[in-house]
């Protein structure tokens, strides 16, 4: 009966933070940590330290980098390639949507690039729904291929604080090709789906209405600023570093001690070396930086995990050891049980670190090795199943065809099967890696 009680104060912590969105997860985590200490006699478990620290010094980086408009650059990069590619925008956009959002580890890239995805497929006549729908799957993708997305960071302490040995390069060597798979084999399953727009009633009917507006040119944007070209290479070289040392354990050897210092640690002193030298060479102003969209998202990120992780962490620790005797072999039987959970979690949560340092304690609790739990990790991009999550909403609304919408019955939604696709492609391509490299 207590821990009923239990299950139910942490499931309304979470149920009244998604109410609140954004912060109100991490606060309403903490909340419940408070109730659970309190009335239960549940001991809180230690802070997800290292976990808030590397999403603090990523998003400082990328947020400076986005000062000096490196960010901007990126997208100007983007838009060339996608413009130049007009009739196979359903595999080129979202191919480009992944790739900078790996670069850059957040899928803010994608708001900047839906409004060009939407004027160059309309104009050449392919359903807007097709691209749009796949570059916003892919974005999310891609934020679990990332070195530096904060889930990525999460996961990271995650293996660090359990024991296991699995590296940054290692991590990337199953998420890159399964993501990548994952974003193919979801542009596939849309690139004939749906009526081109010339022979699709309930659009010409909207033309005929006037509910569309005419595609008006990109207005001409402003000049790059000076440090922009420069800080995008001194961020991809910070990157390049941070994903070396993963593999080359010599090159986070300090001289004076001979041991190599944590990934973590090494991460965290990379990123921000990166921010520094932006900030020396490309001399962006740090108010700018604290300004970023980048920023105000990785705020809610660490808050976010905070709250969350220090709530999943304190419940399940109290009730390991029931659990690991009641459920351990039935999971480490059956673990695509523990893909289910991610999947469906992150569609609550969303957010995908939320996702990853709120449940997958769960799985290394239960026994589940952690290659197995790597390869159940792309399961954290169920974010768009339910069709409530920001970047699904801006993405209709970035569809001025009206081909992109949520049914009638709410689940049958434009973004339903790319996510299926592409996260159930995700797990099975992660799932056959971690087999063959662990």
């Amino acid at each position: 009966m207590a821990t009923l009680i239990q299950v139910v104060i942490v499931l309304g912590a979470i149920l009244i933070g998604v109410r609140y969105k954004g912060i109100g997860l991490g606060i309403w985590g903490g909340a419940g940590v408070l109730i659970l200490a309190l009335f239960c006699g549940v001991k809180p478990e230690n802070v997800p330290i290292n976990v808030i620290l590397i999403i603090l010094a990523v998003i400082s980086c990328v947020s400076i980098m986005d000062a000096a408009g490196g960010i901007d650059y990126m997208v100007r990069i983007a838009e060339k390639i996608i413009r130049a590619n007009p009739n196979r925008i359903v595999f080129v956009a979202p191919l480009v949507t992944w790739f900078f959002g790996f670069l850059a580890g957040t899928a803010h890239i994608m708001n900047s690039l839906m409004p060009v995805i939407y004027e160059v497929s309309h104009e050449v006549g392919i359903r807007p729904e097709r691209p749009m729908t796949v570059s916003c799957v892919a974005a999310q993708q891609a934020l679990v291929a990332s070195p530096v997305a904060a889930c990525t960071a999460a996961l990271l302490g995650l293996l660090a604080t359990n024991g296991s040995s699995i590296n940054l390069g290692e991590i990337l060597m199953v998420t890159i090709p399964a993501t990548l798979c994952a974003v193919l084999a979801a542009s596939c399953a849309m690139l004939r789906y749906g009526k081109d727009l010339k022979d699709d009633p309930e659009y010409q009917a909207r033309v005929a209405a006037g509910l569309v507006p005419p595609v008006t040119p990109a207005a001409k944007k402003p000049p790059l600023k000076k440090g922009a070209v420069l800080s995008m290479w001194i961020f991809i070289a910070g990157v390049v570093v941070a994903v070396a040392g993963g593999f080359f354990p010599e090159i986070r050897t300090p001289g004076f001690s001979g041991k190599p210092m944590g990934m973590a640690t090494f991460l965290e002193l990379t990123m921000f070396t990166a921010a520094a030298v932006i900030l020396l060479l490309c001399k962006p102003k740090t108010s700018d930086a604290m300004k970023s969209p980048i920023m105000r998202a990785g705020i809610t990120a660490v808050i976010c995990v905070f709250g969350l992780a220090w709530l999943g962490d304190s419940f399940i620790n109290a009730h390991k050891a029931a659990w690991v005797a009641q459920l351990g072999d039935v999971v480490r039987d059956y673990p695509w049980l523990m893909a289910i959970v991610l999947f469906f979690g992150s569609s609550l949560l969303n957010s995908q670190a939320a996702t990853v340092r709120a449940l997958m304690p769960l799985g290394f609790a239960l026994g589940l090795p952690a290659p197995v739990l790597l390869g159940c990790y792309p399961d954290v991009n169920g974010t768009s199943f339910l069709p409530t999550s920001g970047v699904l909403i801006a993405t209709i609304a970035y569809d001025q065809s009206g081909t992109t919408k949520i049914g009638k019955y709410i689940l049958n939604h434009s973004f339903m099967l790319p996510v299926l696709v592409a996260t159930s492609t995700a797990v099975i391509v992660a799932m056959l890696l971690q087999s063959v490299l662990f």
